[in-house]
This record gives structure tokens, sequence and C-alpha cells, in this order.
């Protein structure tokens, strides 16, 4: 059995640092290895490991223990729920490592992938090329195998040329892009609204037509200005929520 290794982070000093490392060390619990054990390192290793006090360390820990993701054992230590879940909700504070942490964890099929005309309406996001390599992929819930979201990628394409499909079936597209391919982002935009289930989405989450779902689209900026992608998740309405919270300077 192999250590628990958890991610690197970059610190954004304008996010709670609290929040920044729970959704960093979340992302690597849900897209752990499997044969990784599940004690997580000390408080004092993990304060190190992420350049934070113990005191932050602390609050991050209390964090991913009210979602049930680990357990705390005085003298014994802190481990990883074997059959811990997703909880729901989201709470996004702006940080990349939060989208990550958002979108990991849960099994993908890639549909499948290859090079599309530009969508319509991605037009204003890739306005210099004519074509954009496309990907489509199915998550299901890793304990009962229930669809959860299908998901469809637009990226540019000089950098899809470097996207390895297989990783996308382990890892978000936001981690492939950074981790992987080495993009540099700078931000991401989010859009999320209430629709109504098309029959192809119907069919993919298993819901009625029409039934309600959360259309989520992110836009992936590069430091150079440039989109790099453009994502747009359906998530079944019965099972998501999202909250955003925005923090006084």
């Amino acid at each position: 059995m192999t250590a628990f290794a958890p991610d690197s982070l970059v610190l954004n000093r304008k996010l709670p640092l609290w929040y920044q490392v729970s959704q960093s060390l979340r992302a690597s619990i849900l897209g752990r290895n499997p044969d990784a054990s599940l004690r997580l390192p000390t408080e004092e290793q993990l304060a190190a490991h992420y350049g934070v006090s113990v005191l932050t360390m602390r609050q991050a820990l209390k964090e991913l223990e009210a979602e049930g993701l680990i357990t705390r054992h005085r003298r014994r230590g802190t481990f990883i729920e074997p059959g811990a879940r997703r909880s729901t909700p989201r709470r996004l504070l702006g940080s990349v490592d939060a989208v990550v942490a958002q979108q990991s964890g849960e099994p993908a099929t890639l549909l499948g992938h290859g090079p599309v005309p530009v969508p319509g309406e991605l037009a204003e996001y890739f306005p210099d090329v004519a074509e954009v390599v496309g990907y489509r992929r199915l998550r299901r819930d890793g304990e009962s195998g229930e669809p959860t979201n299908w998901a469809e990628n637009a990226v540019r394409p000089e950098v899809a040329a470097r996207i390895d499909p297989a990783d996308l079936e382990r890892w978000p597209m936001t981690k492939v892009l950074r981790d992987a391919v080495g993009v540099r982002i700078s931000r991401i935009t989010d859009t999320v609204e209430a629709r109504l289930a098309d029959p192809e989405t119907a069919g993919l989450l298993q819901v009625p037509l029409l039934s309600p779902i959360l259309h989520y689209t992110g836009v992936t900026y590069a430091e150079d200005g440039r989109v790099v992608d453009v994502a747009r998740i359906r998530y079944r309405g019965d099972r998501f929520s999202f909250t955003v919270t925005v923090e006084a300077e």
C-alpha cells in the first residue's frame, strides 16, 4: 500500500487559506490512488506541505470532516472515509484548485472526441479558429453507478494535440490542462443556470425529458488572454446545488 500524498498548491492570498487548502486536499482525497493508504499525514506535516499554520490546517480538516470525507481520532490520527461520497452542494470561492476539487472523484467515461466546427454559440470564444476539438464525457456516482452529469468540452486545437484522452477518464479537464498539458491558467469564468433536459441529456442522465437540470458553462483563459477550453456540463437537478460565497476585502 502506497502512502497518501496530497497534491501541491499555489496559494492565492486574496482567498481564505483554509478554504484553498481544504479544496486542494479534497481533490487529492477524491482522486487518490485506490492503493493509497487511508491514513492522512499529521496536521503538522500537512501544514508544512501547504505552507500554512497548523491552525489554518485544522480549520481545513474540520471542513472535510463536516463533509464526511475524513474522520479524526484523538491520538490515532486522521483517516479518509473509504465509503465517503461527494456531498452535493458546490461552494465556489474562485480558485482553480476549487474548480478541480469540485470536478474530481467520480469515474468518467469518454464518450468520444475529435475535431468539430466551432459551435455558433461558442464563436465569440474562438474567433481565430474554424475548428476545435470536442470531448464528451459521462460521469457516474462511484458507489451506485448512477449517472450524475455529462460534459462537452471545446478545446483549442493546438492545446488538444497535447492531451492524452486516457487522462480524461481519471481527471477533470481543468486538472489535465494545468497539470498534464502545462497550460498556465489565468482565470475561469463560471455560469450556472436552470434548464430543462433535452432528449440527449435525458437519455444520458436517465431522467425524464424536460426535467430540471443545472447547466454549467466554464470558460478557461490562458495567461495570454486566449480561451483554451469551454466546458458545458449538465448536472442532474436532483443531485446538485451550487453556492457561491463572495468575501469582503
